[in-house]
């Protein structure tokens, strides 16, 4: 059953309850919450200053970038997988699972002998950290009303900004004055705090199935399958082979096979891993492909944003960090004031007002003049995490609130799946799309070769200033269409008005 009012407070579904079943403290519930985003969060960024101590002490270098790629496949293709798993079985077990295999693959990773061992291992990561970031997402909207779902997500972005501002930097100081495997090792007593919280203090009532649920392995496999051959072939086409060669031509088609399989898998599955109503229903496909939209546009800021910085302003690592960061920190600000928007002009108002100012962000990019001073790019960094605030968080306060309790982490995961997914696709699209520019103006000089030595600015010559500054504006460029292709979505596809569930859980 599904009401029409968007000012409806709604009902707590899943609860913190003691073992008598009397309610408990959601405190302890939420501090296990946030400590468990924290292992997925600081994940990529604190690896990110080591890289050169890890290169140094176990060679690889040619092979470094699947630290990353590695575990962003993991996470990606899993989201679905653990969301089914989180509404089928319950959220606790799935997280608690989804934590141990990270601490796993954090001491695995600490172990490790060679690139090709730490790669490995790294995707046992990721196989913990997609049960992290779909189920610690579920759980919070189980535990909160409509009114409070707000607050709880804003906090949990909090947590991503603080990851993005203070992981490089413990990062560094554990290469620089420790061992970089401690990067690894510090997972383990956050993680083990995380454990412990939500053991003793998150149960579930849920009553025991008539039917003893079926695991729909074989659409979970297909999934899998597909999924990574389509990431890996966006991955390495135009960086371990050319785009237009053998091996991305029948990696893209091997992954098209696989998927059309898993299709026919999922039509005939009990209870498939996507059931078909993700995708009828339009206020989930509309926040899926906003989303999707989202994750292609993030990659011009977070990723060439502080090349630009370092090579065509002049600006030391540091402070190019800094203009990034102004980004990450008015985002949960605006985010946790979004509430105040959405509970009075809709999710979907909420959302196009957001995405429409972040769209005149990324288009103003461009115009900015040439090696301007620094604090140009910074303060539309600052604008856009407060537009973007406005536009993420009402889409997943929106779908989580649209649906019950046995259907909201098989929602919450398929958009965290777009939205990563979209992320590999800009990565790949953008990347080409710098590589062409600076092979049309840097004389073929590739962009992954423009990074100076640690703690400086690289030194450029004049022209090849001015090709990295053309490829980032290209790339800006981009992102602003993918911007604009988010509002028309919700402009088309998503209801006016979001159906909010009655369902009590």
């Amino acid at each position: 059953m599904t009401g029409r009012t968007q000012g409806a407070t709604g009902t707590s579904d899943a609860r913190a309850v003691r073992g008598d079943g009397r309610p408990a403290r959601r405190g302890p519930v939420v501090a296990a919450l946030m400590l468990a985003m924290a292992l997925a969060a600081m994940d990529s960024t604190i690896i990110s200053t080591a890289v050169p101590q890890i290169v140094g002490d176990l060679g690889g270098f040619s092979l470094f970038s699947w630290l990353f790629s590695g575990y962003l496949l993991a996470v990606t293709v899993t989201l679905p997988v653990y969301g089914k798993l989180a509404d089928t079985f319950g959220r606790k077990p799935v997280l608690l699972v989804g934590i141990a295999a990270f601490l796993v693959g954090s001491l695995l990773c600490a172990g490790a002998w060679n690139m090709a061992s730490l790669i490995a291992f790294r995707v046992v990561q990721g196989l913990g950290g997609g049960a992290i970031q779909g189920t610690v997402q579920t759980v919070a909207a189980d535990l909160y009303p409509l009114k409070e779902r707000g607050r709880i997500q804003a906090a949990l972005s909090s947590v991503w900004a603080t990851a993005a501002v203070t992981g490089p930097l413990l990062g560094g100081f554990l290469a620089g004055y420790a061992d970089w495997r401690w990067i690894f090792l510090v997972n383990v007593p956050i993680g083990a705090a995380a454990l412990l919280l939500i053991v003793r203090h998150l149960a579930e009532r849920r009553e025991r199935p008539a039917v003893r649920p079926t695991i729909d392995w074989a659409g979970a496999a297909g999934l899998f399958v597909s999924g990574g051959l389509l990431l890996f072939a966006l991955v390495q086409g135009g960086v371990a082979w050319p785009w237009l060669s053998w091996p991305t031509l029948a990696l893209l088609v091997a992954s098209g096979a696989a998927g059309c399989a898993t299709a026919l898998v999922e039509r005939r599955a009990a209870e498939p891993v996507i059931p078909g109503w993700v995708w009828r229903r339009r206020p989930i496909v509309a926040v899926n492909l906003a989303l999707g939209a989202l994750g292609v546009l993030m990659v011009a800021p977070t990723v060439f944003l502080p090349t630009y910085a370092q090579t065509v302003l002049g600006l030391g690592p540091i402070a190019a960090g800094f203009v990034l960061s102004t980004m990450t920190l008015s985002w949960p600000v605006s985010a946790a004031l979004s509430p105040r928007l959405y509970l009075r002009v809709g999710f979907r108002n909420s959302a196009l007002i957001g995405m429409s100012c972040a769209t005149l962000v990324l288009a103003a990019f461009p115009l900015l003049p040439f090696a301007g001073p620094a604090w140009q790019p910074a303060a539309l960094m600052l604008l856009l995490g407060m537009a973007l605030g406005v536009f993420q968080l009402p889409l997943i306060v929106g779908v989580q609130s649209s649906v019950g309790y046995a259907q909201r982490g098989t929602a919450t995961s398929s958009i965290l799946f777009c939205r990563q997914f979209g992320q590999s696709v800009g990565a790949a699209l953008f990347g080409a799309v710098a590589n062409a520019t600076l092979a049309h103006h840097g004389d073929g000089v590739s962009f992954s070769g423009l990074h100076g030595a640690a703690g400086a600015a690289p030194a450029m010559p004049e022209p090849l200033r001015h090709a990295v500054s053309a490829a980032v504006t290209h790339v800006f460029e981009g992102a602003a269409l993918a911007a604009a292709a988010a509002v028309a979505v919700l402009a088309l596809v998503a209801p006016r008005v979001f159906p909010l569930t009655t369902d009590p859980g």
